[in-house]
């Protein structure tokens, strides 16, 4: 809660400034975020501004110091208009209220996204390495806050954050001195990468503001020297913002070409590393959803982690670190199994739809841990097979070519219009009466062709449905480490 006397200190500010008084004052508590920070809009008929208010002092002024610095250097930060340190407040340029985030989600449906977002997103990853490098050469690192450098220090402070907070609070078991031996290796590799330029630290889509189809950067108060992997590794591997493998390759390879017009870079060095970031800032972003969300009670800090999950099933399947890190590894194997961590989406107030595929052959019809019960299994074993032509062996259902089969099969069109029937039913009368989870499961014989395909059809058809979240796996995928 903002007192009287520091809101007073905005408007002192914003009348010096612009030399007229403020009219109206609005909280823009979606901008709160886990900072602490008091923001609030202040204007009048002809002027807006936005206010900062915020009780440590070191941030303000590592914010203030950079935010002078990134103009000098003609990148897109708020104009400082107004400061008062030692009472704890500060006035910038009013950037609007879209954020990158934002524009994401209202221009996309399911893993379709609009080309003026993608556009938006090649902007971003454009000017970043001018942050990193070119900003970065000069910067007065004495102003960083808490810590200059993000060193073997700050990289325990996030690992053990995650331990305590996220996986103690999730009830997720491990040993810890094994589970320490694998920080001290991850820890010593990440150190391995050259870390001699300015590290964001949080760059992300809620900290990236659009106005004019231009995006301008905010939040980077805890700015410190580090990696060049880690802040396109927070971007492309931002939780909520879901982005597509697809378009977080097409990106990278946009920033990396890009980046080697400001140093001599050596793609498969900077590779080398990159992976081991991706894991430590969700490490670290999850930290932070388990603090905010399981020990300070803030549920909508929890509406993050299935998508958190769903990207470490991703790099699991998808990428191999050069390190063994078996216990974490583990721990991630255990969190993405919890039915309790995956079912958190439902604490948006949103009806969450959780589609499955599975084997009938190897495995059993997936539970419902819910608590809802009910809900749909469906068995895709009457349709024709791909798994029983030789080209279509090591594929799955989410491939072209498989894809492409079951598309020509008139059998799949009609079985998959009975299933969206049945499913929109309940759908619309689950959000009517307040439920809160629907389980639908697709079976075939191996889990790998057929139910894939289908389990992925379906969320695709119902994502960006209002009041309707959706997550999926793959049962039969994952035991066989696909």
């Amino acid at each position: 809660m903002v007192s009287l006397g520091s809101m007073d200190v905005l408007k002192r500010l914003f009348h010096e400034h612009f030399h007229s008084p403020v009219e109206s004052v609005h909280p823009l508590q979606g901008q709160l975020g886990g900072s602490g920070r008091a923001i609030v809009r202040l204007a009048n008929r002809s002027q807006s501004a936005i206010g900062v208010l915020h009780t440590v002092r070191e941030e303000n002024l590592a914010f203030l110091e950079f935010s002078k610095h990134f103009r000098r250097h003609g990148l897109p930060v708020p104009d400082i208009y107004a400061e008062a340190l030692d009472e704890g407040a500060y006035l910038e340029r009013d950037l609007g209220d879209t954020t990158l985030f934002e524009f994401l989600s209202s221009n996309r449906t399911g893993t379709d996204i609009r080309p003026e977002v993608v556009d938006a997103y090649r902007k971003v990853v454009t000017v970043l390495p001018r942050f990193q490098v070119q900003a970065g050469r000069d910067l007065n690192y004495k102003f960083c806050y808490p810590r200059a450098v993000f060193d073997r220090q700050s990289i325990a402070w996030d690992l053990n954050y995650f331990k305590y907070y996220f996986l103690r609070l999730a009830g997720i078991p491990f040993n810890e001195q094994a589970l320490e031996n694998d920080f001290g290796r991850l820890t010593k590799f990440l150190l391995t990468a050259d870390h001699d330029y300015f590290l964001y630290r949080d760059f992300q889509s809620r900290n990236i503001m659009l106005r004019d189809d231009q995006p301008f950067f905010i939040d980077y108060q805890g700015g410190r020297k580090g990696a060049l992997q880690y802040d396109i590794a927070s971007l492309l591997y931002d939780a909520k913002a879901d982005l597509p493998p697809e378009l977080r390759q097409h990106l990278l390879d946009r920033y990396l070409e890009v980046l080697s017009t400001f140093v001599d870079l050596k793609r498969d060095v900077f590779m080398y590393t990159y992976y081991a970031y991706v894991y430590v800032r969700i490490i670290q972003a999850m930290g932070a959803y388990g603090f905010r969300g399981f020990y300070e009670r803030k549920p909508h800090f929890l509406q993050s982690v299935p998508y958190a999950l769903k990207n470490i099933r991703w790099l699991r399947h998808n990428t191999e670190l050069p390190i063994a890190l078996p216990t974490l590894m583990d721990a991630f194997k255990s969190m993405i199994g919890s039915e309790k961590l995956l079912s958190l989406a439902s604490d948006s107030g949103n009806l969450v739809l959780r589609v499955f595929s599975f084997s009938f052959h190897g495995g059993s019809v997936p539970v419902d841990q819910s608590g809802n019960g009910g809900g749909f299994v469906f068995d895709c074993r009457a349709l024709p097979n791909p798994g029983r032509e030789e080209r279509f062996k090591d594929l799955t259902g989410k491939d072209a070519g498989v894809i492409e089969y079951l598309v020509q099969q008139e059998s799949s069109h009609q079985f998959f219009a009975n299933v969206v029937a049945l499913v929109e039913t309940s759908l619309e009368a689950y959000q009517k009466r307040g439920f809160k989870n629907l389980m639908v499961s697709f079976g075939c014989t191996g889990g790998q062709h057929r139910s894939v395909y289908f389990a992925e059809k379906l969320a695709k058809h119902f994502r960006g449905k209002a009041g309707l979240d959706v997550v999926v796996r793959h049962l039969g995928l994952e035991s066989l480490g696909k």
